[in-house]
């Protein structure tokens, strides 16, 4: 089976890219085929994230495994896109290059037989050109929520006055 799927930069102006590649394909060619689509070096950090339909942001799936913890990270080498994206669940957010933040949707738009002849991943589409710095990123606080009401006294905190 073939995904058809639209990237999407996070932007006020449309800038995106339609790849379709092999659902069997792991995450790792994806990123790879994202990276080209938008005309990346492909030498920096990136992750997929699961979501749900409001684009709030779930599960990791990292290029490389950098933390020192002994978590289970999963790894886009070792997932697949069809475990990933379903038609039941068809959004993922990317992020390449954790300095910059190029920030990315990613939403499946349609599945299709493989066609003889065709090559995997295939460029379907391209809209905008990629800015010399990514967006800039607007991160707005909760309007409702008074830091004033946050502690009634910081007595009540429980802190040991000489922890130094």
């Amino acid at each position: 089976m073939i995904y058809k799927i639209r990237i999407i930069l996070d932007a006020e102006e449309d800038i995106f890219r339609d790849i379709e590649i092999e659902a069997s394909s792991s995450l790792e060619d994806f990123h790879n085929a994202i990276t080209q689509a938008f005309g990346f070096l492909g030498n920096e950090m990136a992750s997929f994230y699961t979501c749900d339909e409001e684009w709030n942001q779930d599960e990791e799936i990292a290029l490389h495994d950098i933390n020192d913890t002994n978590s289970e990270l999963r790894l886009m080498n070792e997932t697949f896109l069809e475990d990933i994206i379903t038609k039941n669940n068809p959004k993922l957010i990317y992020v390449y290059d954790f300095f910059s933040m190029w920030t990315f949707f990613v939403e499946l738009a349609d599945i299709v037989d493989k066609e003889d002849g065709n090559t995997y991943p295939n460029i379907l589409f391209s809209f905008g050109d990629l800015p010399d710095s990514p967006p800039e990123k607007k991160f707005e606080a909760d309007p409702t929520f008074d830091f004033d009401d946050t502690f009634d006294s910081y007595d009540d905190l429980d802190f040991d006055e000489n922890w130094n």
